[in-house]
């Protein structure tokens, strides 16, 4: 199953949810292009440096499950939710070069899983256009900046609502604007406002329509 939408519309939330009613595996593709992120940071390289970022994607070991990412073996859960990598995340993200690595990446945990409940921003549209269930999540801004406010808090990180607003709306348009793998609505997707409902609600309505596909095929 696929499930995309952009930052704060509770892709994490309701990808957990569904896969925990369906009995599967997740993957949290957005983790995979934050862990890159501070490698690439970590390494010195600029993040509109496409050549190194794509080398840094190419070289270093990922591990993505359970609420944990790793790099190379360590824990890096925190660090890829830092402003500093939020802030680099797109520019590294719109890259081929760190798309084609990634996205092998993400097909061949598919096929080693067997399926799966995959997240991110392009999985409808472009890693698995074939999936069953096609699913588009979005919330109001307001609603989105609260939830990734509460979020920043929980890490304990200071940070305004009116300061998240401006970054998530920065990082909306350049994943929207990207000429690789855009932020799309996937055709045949399941469109879903999270706003006023709730996780349960969507779940098992997500739930229902991955029930009638698998009836109809």
């Amino acid at each position: 199953m696929a499930i995309d939408g952009p930052s704060g519309s509770g892709k994490s939330t309701i990808g957990r949810g569904v896969a925990a009613a369906l009995g599967l595996d997740t993957l949290d593709t957005g983790a995979m292009y934050r862990a890159v992120t501070a490698a690439v940071l970590r390494a010195g390289v600029q993040p509109e440096d496409a050549e190194g970022a794509a080398a840094v994607a190419h070289r270093v070991e990922l591990g993505v499950g359970d609420g944990v990412t790793t790099l190379d073996g360590e824990d890096v859960s925190a660090e890829i939710r830092s402003p500093a990598v939020t802030a680099a995340v797109s520019a590294v993200a719109a890259h081929p070069s760190v798309r084609t690595v990634l996205v092998a990446r993400q097909r061949a945990w598919v096929d080693a899983h067997e399926g799966g409940v995959v997240e991110g921003r392009d999985i409808g549209s472009v890693v698995f256009p074939g999936a069953p269930v096609k699913v588009y999540l979005t919330a109001s801004e307001a609603e989105r900046a609260r939830r990734r406010t509460l979020d920043e808090a929980a890490a304990q990180r200071d940070r305004t609502i009116e300061d998240v607003r401006t970054t998530m709306a920065a990082r909306d348009a350049a994943d929207s604007g990207r000429a690789a793998s855009p932020l799309v609505t996937a055709p045949g997707a399941l469109v879903v406002d999270t706003t006023d409902r709730t996780p349960a609600d969507i779940v098992a309505e997500i739930v229902r329509a991955f029930r009638a596909a698998e009836g109809a095929t």
